[in-house]
């Protein structure tokens, strides 16, 4: 159904990143996310190149709002300063979202900041927004989207607001990075500022090693979970919303009616209690369980059979790529992210989004394939290759020296 493609990231010397070899002198960047844990769990090794290349690093983030768990002290440890913004991921918090364009305004005015690097949408939003409004500073911006809202097959509402909002907001950005295919060709109409860079990153990169299946670490895990031997067991990792699509799982679990399959979720989000209560009333309370949000996900992944990512939209799938990493075949939708490495009957199995019966046949043909799960597991391992950590790094430390030889 969805091959993968036969290049996943662009080259930067095609992108005009070549022959920079300046590094900053003590350049003062400001990373701003929406979510507070967003720069612990997928942002450190950019940290890293930017302290390396001897920036000093501000953050502003909702702490109120840790999806992701992180810890404050720890990033102070490291030299960031840390700077509470009211920012909500929903653009309705009007006021909200208003103090906290104010607030980041406040912080680039009076720290100096002259690089800007945003991330997830309002973040994105308000961070160039207040760039603008702070330009006699002459603020540089990155923008890295992780998954536009506008997409192949969105619905209207969505190409009708976010579409024109991300071409006028393209106008006051320098760099603009995108993490799949799709989303990088899209970007070819819009009118950037500046020297107009446009880059595509295998995401946040995947430290593939870390993720290598231990047949010894499986028996540990299953042991200390109470899974049996003799459960076919299904992971899944991300946080729990309505877009991360769960309970196709549990309802097609339901129909398969098989007592060893068992499902288990690593992450937090408002849908726990529903998805809890969802597995009662559909008579399959016993085989599922949350685990809330997770620090040992290699391990956990030693214990799965298969990998469920059953996103409606994904700008790349992380959780995906890392199961991929450890040799598990997957069971995903046919989405944009999942594209960019889902080959149907090859990495694992494609089903549409919203189809119950769709993913209860691709379970139970895992289930009952032992050989195809570990032909499936090759092939994945081989394919995350190709969104290590080590491309993405190659990549964005010459972003970041482009942009500081931009002044």
């Amino acid at each position: 159904m969805a091959g993968c493609p036969k290049r996943i990231a662009k080259e930067p010397d095609s992108l005009g990143l070549q022959g920079c070899q300046r590094e900053p002198g003590m350049k003062k960047v400001l990373i701003v996310t929406t979510i507070s844990g967003f720069l612990a769990q997928f942002e450190m090794n950019d940290v890293g190149i930017l302290k390396n290349l001897g920036c000093e690093l501000h953050y502003a983030s909702n702490f109120r709002n840790p999806v992701y768990e992180s810890d404050q002290e720890e990033l102070k440890q490291k030299g960031i300063r840390l700077y509470q913004i009211d920012i909500e991921k929903s653009p309705i918090h009007l006021a909200h979202n208003i103090k906290a364009f104010y607030q980041i305004c406040k912080v680039i005015r009076e720290e100096g900041i002259e690089l800007l690097h945003c991330h997830n949408p309002l973040g994105g939003v308000l961070g160039r927004l207040a760039a603008f409004f702070c330009r006699s500073r002459k603020v540089s911006v990155i923008y890295t989207a992780h998954g536009f809202h506008f997409y192949k097959g969105a619905p209207l509402a969505n190409w009708l607001f976010y579409f024109p909002a991300e071409a006028l907001l393209a106008r006051v950005t320098d760099c603009l990075i995108t993490i799949n295919e799709e989303d990088y060709k899209r970007t070819a109409a819009f009118r950037l500022k500046g020297k107009q860079m446009r880059v595509q990153i295998p995401g946040v990169g995947v430290c593939t090693e870390k993720f290598r299946k231990e047949p010894e670490a499986r028996q540990r895990m299953r042991r200390s979970l109470g899974i049996g031997e003799d459960v076919f067991y299904i992971l899944s990792v991300g946080e729990l919303n309505k877009n991360k699509n769960h309970e196709v799982i549990l309802r097609a679990l339901a129909k398969l009616g098989n007592p060893k399959i068992h499902y288990g979720i690593c992450g937090k989000g408002k849908r726990a209690d529903y998805l809890n209560r969802l597995a009662e009333e559909l008579g399959i309370g016993s085989q599922f369980k949350l685990y809330g949000f997770r620090r040992d996900i290699p391990d956990m992944l030693q214990c799965a059979d298969c990998f469920a990512f059953p996103s409606k939209r994904e700008g790349l799938g992380i959780a995906a790529i890392e199961a991929m990493a450890g040799g598990i075949p997957l069971i995903t939708s046919d989405c944009r992210g999942t594209r960019e490495y889902m080959e149907d009957g090859v990495t694992g199995y494609i089903c549409r989004k919203g189809s119950a019966e769709e993913y209860a046949h691709a379970i139970s043909r895992m289930m009952e394939d032992a050989e195809g799960r570990r032909r499936m597991g090759t092939a994945c391992r081989e394919r995350a290759g190709k969104f290590d950590l080590s491309e993405t790094d190659r990549i964005m430390k010459k972003v970041y020296r482009r942009m500081a030889d931009s002044e």
